[in-house]
């Protein structure tokens, strides 16, 4: 018997690598939330992972694409939730009432998407605009509303003529807000957007509010 360790087969060296880039994604994904794009450091990074900064580049290429690959995680993440998202069953009223409890639910819980998309905005997307990824994704979502909307102007349900990108954008709008305004809303107005004691009411207020848009009479 040898004390010579054997050498890792090659399914090992790609799990391994697996983890590593997800270990990296995690605690990047924490610092560029926490300092932004220009104040993140990639040797802090390596220092909070088990790594190093040349590994680091090694995986991703450099911190532009490090970021990049940060957001193409965090927006995977939301996409998945909408792809499973199953409201065929339900009548059109409370299908997207569910939509908009998805979002909801999904801003309240990844505050740090929140950040990140702030800051991918003070960078004027272009970092979204670079990747491939990013540009194809879309959002199943709207695959979602535009079958929603169809069922409830088919039944008689909703009286407005929509575009389900504006309805998408009116759904996301409240959400986002809600999260990435907390602290400045609570400081000008008393009021703690994330109050506990009234998470219910504000998700209600959202599905109520997209409900009266769809079904409201319109003029002319």
């Amino acid at each position: 018997m040898t004390s010579v360790e054997e050498p890792a087969r090659p399914g090992e060296r790609i799990r391994d690598a697996a983890r590593t880039r997800a270990e990296i994604l995690d605690v990047a994904s924490q610092e560029f939330a926490r300092a932004g794009f220009d104040g993140a450091r990639v040797d802090e990074i390596a220092a909070r992972t088990r790594t190093t900064k040349r590994m680091i580049y090694y995986y991703f290429g450099g911190k532009e694409q490090l970021f990049t690959a940060v957001l193409e995680r965090a927006y995977g993440v939301i996409r998945e939730a909408e792809q499973r998202l199953d409201v065929d069953h339900l009548d059109p009223v409370a299908a997207i009432r569910r939509l908009a409890e998805l979002t909801f639910d999904h801003h309240e819980q990844h505050p740090d998407f929140i950040r990140l998309v702030s800051i991918e905005n003070i960078h004027e997307a272009q970092h979204i605009a670079a990747s491939g990824k990013l540009g194809k994704i879309g959002s199943p979502a709207l695959d979602v509303i535009r079958r929603i909307l169809a069922s409830g102007q088919e039944s008689g349900l909703f009286t407005a003529d929509v575009d389900a990108v504006d309805l998408h954008a009116m759904i996301s709008s409240f959400c986002f807000f809600r999260v990435s305004n907390r602290h400045t809303f609570g400081a000008l107005f008393g009021r703690d957007l994330l109050d506990r004691a009234q998470r219910a009411h504000y998700r209600a207020m959202l599905g109520d509010m997209v409900i009266a848009y769809l079904t409201a009479e319109r003029s002319g």
